[in-house]
């Protein structure tokens, strides 16, 4: 039996027909799974900042609550009850009183809470407005892909619920959502510092205006009119550790990270971006640094993981967040080994 070379040939484009479409069913489905998994880790970072918030809604009301006349502790309850339902309510239903306790806490009289609650509180609430939008965001990428007809023809979503966008009342910025007026608002550049050893280079510090609490953090600092994000992070990097570096070295930014604190009289909205760069271990010796910088910034450490948390157990507060979970992540792009997307972090 012979074929035609016309026979051979609608065989060979069906072939690649088929091979094509398989390939594209394929990555599709792949991308499909991965852009499920972001969402996924959206809605747990989105429920981690609502729980965050409700703990410190309780905090507020029982300030509010002390010594209080009647009115004042009314609301009190009313906040401790709505935290409650927020952090017992399931997912598909708690939209709905999470919208309730931002009116609630809207409506508490920021001058009656201590400085430091009102920061704790705003910074709160700017975790939860960042973590929604990220997790809008997957969910958005996620609906884009998985309602595609051909996707929906070849079931490649599999049985996967779909997301579900989360929309709660948003303000303007951090401190808008609590009434709160920041004094300066910023954005900066960090670099997570490894050696070959792949410790991370934190420095110790505290607020000149409090100097008995200390605390550590990543290198970095606020960005310069006119200068980029990476030309601050060398710069920074340069003046706190005497560490020449080229911008190009930078891997990321990886993370992102919004903050309101209190630092030496002011209050800031930090908006931190995060990059991660390779050295050989060497003694930090900073070469420039400003007159609050000087009296803020008492020592550094190279940490692995474990260094990490035992700092963190023993009382000493690392930023970022839970930064010796996050060390493996930053390792991997230092090493090239992941592609970075910047994801918002604590």
């Amino acid at each position: 039996m012979t074929f035609s070379a016309t026979t051979i040939l609608v065989l060979a484009l069906i072939a690649a027909l088929v091979i094509t479409l398989g390939v594209w069913a394929y990555t599709t489905a792949n991308r499909l799974d991965r852009l499920h998994v972001r969402s996924d880790q959206a809605r747990n970072a989105l429920s981690a900042a609502l729980d965050r918030r409700a703990v410190v809604a309780r905090t507020v009301a029982t300030v509010l609550g002390v010594n209080a006349e009647p009115e004042r502790a009314d609301q009190a309850r009313h906040l401790v009850a709505l935290a409650g339902r927020a952090e017992r309510t399931d997912w598909r239903d708690r939209e709905t009183v999470e919208n309730q306790l931002a009116g609630a806490l809207s409506a508490v009289e920021i001058s009656q809470l201590p400085p430091q609650l009102v920061a704790e509180l705003a910074d709160a609430e700017a975790r939860v407005l960042i973590a929604r939008r990220f997790h809008n965001d997957a969910v958005r990428d996620t609906l884009a892909l998985r309602t595609r007809r051909s996707v929906r023809l070849l079931h490649l979503g599999g049985t996967a619920p779909l997301p579900t966008y989360f929309e709660i009342a948003e303000r303007v910025t951090a401190a808008a959502s609590t009434g709160l007026e920041v004094d300066t608002v910023r954005t900066s550049a960090r670099v997570l510092l490894l050696d070959e050893d792949n410790r991370v280079l934190l420095l110790r510090g505290r607020d000149p205006k409090v100097p008995d609490v200390e605390f550590w953090f990543t290198i970095g600092g606020g960005v310069d009119p006119g200068e980029t994000l990476r030309e601050a992070a060398i710069r920074e990097l340069y003046e706190e550790t005497g560490y020449p570096a080229d911008s190009s070295a930078l891997h990321g930014p990886l993370w992102r990270r919004v903050a309101v604190f209190p630092f030496n009289g002011e209050l800031i909205r930090s908006e931190e971006l995060f990059f991660v760069l390779r050295a050989k271990n060497f003694e930090p010796n900073p070469a420039k640094l400003d007159f609050v910088e000087r009296r803020s910034i008492t020592g550094s450490k190279w940490c692995h993981a474990a260094d990490i948390a035992a700092l963190d157990r023993s009382g000493e507060t690392v930023y970022p967040y839970h930064l010796d979970e996050l060390l493996e992540e930053a390792i991997a792009a230092a090493d090239g080994r992941a592609d970075p997307e910047v994801r918002s972090i604590r």
